[in-house]
């Protein structure tokens, strides 16, 4: 990160962080795109199996992320107000932290994985396969949030590139995992959608790895010692990390899980209505990386700019992200819209679990729109360290509104399981609408503080 004078320099800095950003969660997302896709092609139960397996995991790794995220903004700040000395405890706090954190949802999960499944309507040989699924994930947990928080660092650091380098290395390697434990390749035995678990828990491994020898060995990390001289687990650090980054995750946590909500609820329709459910929703999350990409973006420059007090700086950043949200919107749309035939084929074969996943995509274009427009905001408020309001934000919007309205269209209309679709859409609509409402505010609030103070 560097200071910038205009709007020229501003929008290729930014366009410089962004890049690698959008490419890297892009190819992080298209490790589930292969899960998905992969054991649709084994059978319909597979894919079903993984798709309620991911349906439950998406919403934990999506909130622990989002506590590990906080270490961006705090990093930012301190390398906006160049106190470099403090970068290396905040990392190792961090990675402490993030193995509490992943001990501490294994531990549930050992408790809790069998009863949730109990409880869904799902044929054996789906349960089966979503439970063994989520079982290999969680063999790659503590891996997976140590490389994530290392990512945080690097991100936060403007140096965006090293985390796409790193992930487009792993990205071949989790395809060739896949096809071997899938469809059982090289003497080893076909597991399926079990086997798309396995492969990606090895490719956390792996991409943790690649990060470690990254942050030891290469400039400009390697100046900032983060693996020497190691401080003792200070909870006071953690809180520090936590009163971030709990109402972060929290709020991730409230809008992923409301896309798991609506697939457990869906649990009482077929098989093929599950499979699509998850097909469609599987290529939508994917296009949703263009938009937070650009929040996660805007956490980075926003937070440099405040770190050095430059307010007029930090806002313009914000309209440039919210007018990127707003591009995005329609292109992703058009993509939906377009593709929509080829997607469908893509994940399934059979042609019912087609002609859902075609419909389910018509809706999945309108709810997109408002996704894209409210993550850069998400990430723009992040960039502010404002995450409380947000997080009550995100749980009126998708928890009191948007399921509730789905519910009733899914139970009293003759939508059915598109229903659900219709409430996420009025949800995070709602949502877009009070996040912008939001960061008007905080713009102003910051801009008084500092007159107030001169």
């Amino acid at each position: 990160m560097y200071v910038t004078s205009s709007l020229k320099e501003k929008l290729k800095l930014f366009t410089i962080i962004l890049i690698p950003i959008l490419i890297t969660q892009v190819s992080m997302y298209m490790m589930n795109i292969f899960d998905t896709v992969m054991s649709g092609r084994a059978s319909a139960e597979d894919l079903a199996g993984v798709a309620i397996g991911s349906s439950l995991w998406v919403p934990i790794f999506t909130g622990v992320n989002g506590i590990l995220l906080a270490i961006t903004p705090i990093i930012a700040h301190l390398t906006g107000a160049q106190s470099n000395k403090e970068i290396s405890n905040k990392v190792q706090q961090g990675i402490y932290l993030s193995v509490a954190l992943s001990i501490v949802v294994f531990i549930i999960g050992a408790f809790a994985l069998n009863p949730v499944l109990e409880i869904m309507d799902l044929v054996p040989k789906v349960r089966h396969i979503a439970k063994y699924y989520l079982i290999a994930l969680g063999s790659g947990l503590i891996p997976l949030f140590i490389f994530n928080t290392l990512r945080c660092f690097i991100d936060a650091l403007g140096q965006t590139r090293m985390s796409m380098v790193i992930i487009l290395i792993s990205l071949p390697l989790n395809l060739l995992f896949n096809y071997v434990f899938i469809f059982g390749k090289f003497g080893v035995p076909a597991f399926g959608g079990i086997g798309a678990g396995i492969a990606t828990s090895i490719t956390y491994w792996l991409v943790c790895i690649i990060a470690l020898g990254v942050v030891y060995r290469v400039a400009p990390f390697r100046q900032f010692h983060v693996f020497s001289n190691w401080i003792k687990p200070s909870i006071q650090a953690w809180r520090e990390q936590l009163k971030i980054g709990v109402p972060i995750g929290v709020a991730m946590f409230f809008e992923t899980s409301i896309f798991s909500a609506v697939t457990l609820l869906m649990s009482v329709y077929s098989t093929y209505t599950i499979a699509a459910h998850q097909a469609a929703i599987n290529f939508a999350s994917l296009l949703y990386m263009i938009p937070l990409s650009v929040g996660m973006a805007l956490t980075i420059a926003i937070g440099f700019e405040l770190g050095g007090k430059r307010l007029k700086d930090a806002r313009i950043y914000g309209y440039i992200g919210i007018s990127g949200g707003l591009f995005i919107a329609l292109f992703a749309g058009a993509v939906l819209y377009v593709t929509r035939d080829w997607v469908a084929e893509m994940y399934n074969s059979n042609p019912e679990v087609i002609e859902l996943t075609k419909h389910f995509i018509n809706y999945a274009i309108f709810f997109q729109l408002a996704d894209a427009f409210g993550a850069p905001i998400q990430g723009a408020l992040r960039g502010y360290k404002d995450v409380n309001v947000t997080l009550i934000l995100a749980l009126i919007s998708y928890w009191i509104i948007g399921l509730p309205v789905g519910w009733i269209l899914a139970n009293y209309t003759s939508l059915e399981p598109f229903g659900y679709w219709v409430g996420i859409i009025v949800g995070l609509s709602c949502g877009a609408i009070a996040l912008l409402t939001r960061l008007f505010h905080i713009q102003k609030h910051y801009t008084n503080k500092v007159q107030s103070q001169t």
